[in-house]
């Protein structure tokens, strides 16, 4: 007898299940240039200027424990998040639309310090509130936040875009914010079993920063003007630098050659690793949410930020066949996971 078998959402995991959920969609405007599969949508203006558009959703719970997290804090990572899809674009925000959703048991002032949070990242970045949506829930607290910005048509900067032997840069370091994380959830654990117990935060105030509050790279954007560069692709690293860089090498059809003496990280991010008993590498390799840029340029593009201390060379692109593939400290070739955040 045929039996319907149904599969689990797991089985796929998050990018596998948009790809599968969209791949009838067809699209059916001139003026959409791009739509599901980067990070942002392209919606053209005219032969000049496009529009950049991208959509987060933060889940209690999932994405977030109240239990640590302020919601100021939360209101400002949650507009920085999606602004950050605008950069890895090269392109500038300009509007968001903020939707949540709310159980009764928030108190109207637990509210106005998510916005008052909110209200300060529109000011950092330069972006208007301009709607959105509430909704009452069941339990907790669910947070939507739509961006929109803008681009010149001659500057946007896909995924695709890589050729073997660009060079792979990343902006700023890598792993904090993992590390600021850990540091959180193991405080949360022994306020649980001793309330009485004050958390032990002194020294780490950087590490649960990067986490808390992580900043969008707008900035690089607007030295990338100054400096006359276009990267050849570029994602903003908030899954692991691991499965940030697979999706570049997917997307444009390459394989990548990371070293790992390269890879930038703070003495403070690796110090606190290594009292974790984890490895430095693994927290950059596979954190997330660091919320840097992680770019290609063309080789003949590299003296124009050669020795410009906002960038730092970690690799180049191959050929496909040649595997994605970290040199680890002994020269050995290791073959890349991208286990995600």
């Amino acid at each position: 007898m045929p039996t319907n078998k149904t599969n689990n959402i797991d089985s796929l995991g998050e990018f596998g299940l948009i790809n599968r959920l969209t791949a009838d969609f067809n699209l059916k405007n001139s003026t959409s240039l791009f739509g599901v599969g980067d990070d942002c949508a392209i919606v053209e203006l005219n032969d000049k200027e496009s529009l950049l558009i991208t959509t987060d959703l933060l889940v209690e719970g999932v994405h977030f424990n109240l239990m640590y997290v302020p919601l100021k804090h939360l209101g400002y990572k949650a507009v920085a998040i999606n602004v950050s899809d605008i950069c890895a674009m090269n392109g500038r925000a300009e509007q968001i639309t903020v939707s949540i959703a709310v159980s009764s048991k928030f108190p109207i002032e637990a509210l106005e310090e998510l916005y008052a949070g909110i209200n300060l990242a529109c000011d950092a970045f330069h972006v208007d509130l301009v709607g959105g949506d509430m909704s009452a829930a069941y339990a907790g607290l669910t947070i939507s936040i739509t961006a929109v910005g803008r681009i010149e048509n001659n500057k946007i900067t896909m995924r695709s875009g890589a050729s073997s032997k660009d060079i792979i840069m990343v902006t700023g370091s890598l792993g904090a914010s993992y590390m600021g994380l850990q540091i959180l959830e193991r405080e949360n654990e022994v306020f649980k079993a001793n309330s009485s117990v004050q958390p032990e935060l002194d020294g780490f105030d950087s590490l649960i920063q990067r986490q808390l509050k992580p900043e969008a790279r707008h900035d690089m954007v607007e030295l990338f003007a100054q400096l006359g560069v276009i990267p050849t692709s570029m994602i903003d690293i908030s899954d692991g630098l691991a499965s940030d860089i697979f999706h570049l090498c997917e997307k444009s059809e390459l394989g990548c050659q990371l070293f790992e003496e390269k890879i930038p990280m703070e003495d403070k991010t690796k110090l606190t690793a290594l009292e974790f008993n984890i490895s430095p590498i693994t927290c950059a390799l596979n954190g997330g949410e660091d919320y840097e840029l992680l770019f290609t340029i063309k080789q003949e593009d590299f003296d124009k930020v050669a020795g410009n201390p906002s960038f730092t060379p970690i690799g180049y692109m191959t050929s496909k066949e040649e595997g994605k593939n970290l040199v680890d400290m002994n020269g050995e070739l290791i073959p890349l996971k991208a286990q995600g955040w």
